[in-house]
């Protein structure tokens, strides 16, 4: 049985933002904290569907369409930052009324939620940065290019099948590749220069001291965004941080080992995630 409820649009930091709700607070659910899911650069939420069906089992659950993503507001003139995309995430809770809540960010969604994290906004409880990108000034660049995203969607914009899509995402399913090549269009070729430019530009390593709660990074055995010494530092920027690893997986985590994802979680949110 599905748990997902519905879609929704919510006026928060000055924006229309879209997001897609799974499971909601009744039963057990009531009395465990929110999750917010925060998608990575070129991930519009209905691509997190998947994700969001399992967590609504536990949890009332949350996904975004991050700024210039899928359904919320995008324009020639709309700030793309880093800065931009944490105010968002700390307004939407706030216009939800959402009174505790974790942020499950991936890629891009984790150094989104470690920005937010530093503000020690009220009612956000724990933390998990999913495969974030350790790039920032004077450090090694973030192993995707620029080109990979900017021509795929540029071909989306124009119109593309799943089989063309497969070149981008050879590894991906039938039905993953189809739903990419359809809603990929809808990223904002702005954002995505600006969130690639923030990978290098951005100092999120100068934010982990501030993060203050409960914090979770989850590492990919494949794709060299993290590495055996960015974990370290790491460790020992944000003192107590636990650490999971799913080996059999790249960056894009779930779409590889989508139970291994699952089980990295343990018990980190209040229950156990159930398996694919």
């Amino acid at each position: 049985m599905s748990t997902f409820l519905y879609g929704g649009n919510v006026n928060a930091n000055g924006i229309r933002q879209h997001y897609l709700r799974y499971g909601g607070s009744d039963g057990e659910r009531a009395s465990r904290d929110a999750v917010i899911i925060v998608p990575g650069i070129t991930s519009p939420a209905i691509t997190w569907g998947f994700v969001g069906e399992q967590f609504g089992q536990r949890f009332d659950t949350y996904v975004l369409d991050v700024r210039g993503r899928g359904l919320s507001e995008a324009s020639d003139t709309l700030d793309y930052s880093l800065d931009a995309q944490a105010a968002d995430v700390i307004a939407f809770a706030q216009a939800l009324g959402l009174q505790r809540y974790a942020i499950v960010g991936h890629s891009m969604g984790g150094r989104i939620g470690v920005r937010a994290a530093r503000q020690h906004p009220a009612g956000l409880t724990r933390l998990v940065m999913v495969d974030p990108p350790v790039s920032g000034p004077g450090r090694r660049a973030y192993p995707a290019q620029l080109p990979w995203y900017i021509d795929s969607i540029r071909l989306a914009r124009a119109g593309i099948d799943a089989e063309g899509m497969r070149r981008f995402c050879p590894t991906w399913t039938e039905d993953q590749l189809r739903l990419r090549a359809e809603w990929l269009h809808t990223c904002d070729e702005r954002a995505i220069l600006a969130s690639f430019n923030g990978f290098h530009e951005d100092d999120i390593h100068a934010d982990l001291p501030h993060v203050k709660i409960p914090t979770l990074l989850m590492t990919a055995g494949r794709g060299d965004v993290i590495r055996a010494e960015d974990v370290e530092e790491i460790r020992k920027l944000v003192p107590g941080v636990l650490v999971s690893h799913v080996a059999d997986a790249g960056h894009m985590i779930p779409w590889d080992d989508e139970a291994g994802f699952y089980r990295a979680f343990g018990d980190f949110l209040g229950a156990a995630l159930p398996a694919a």
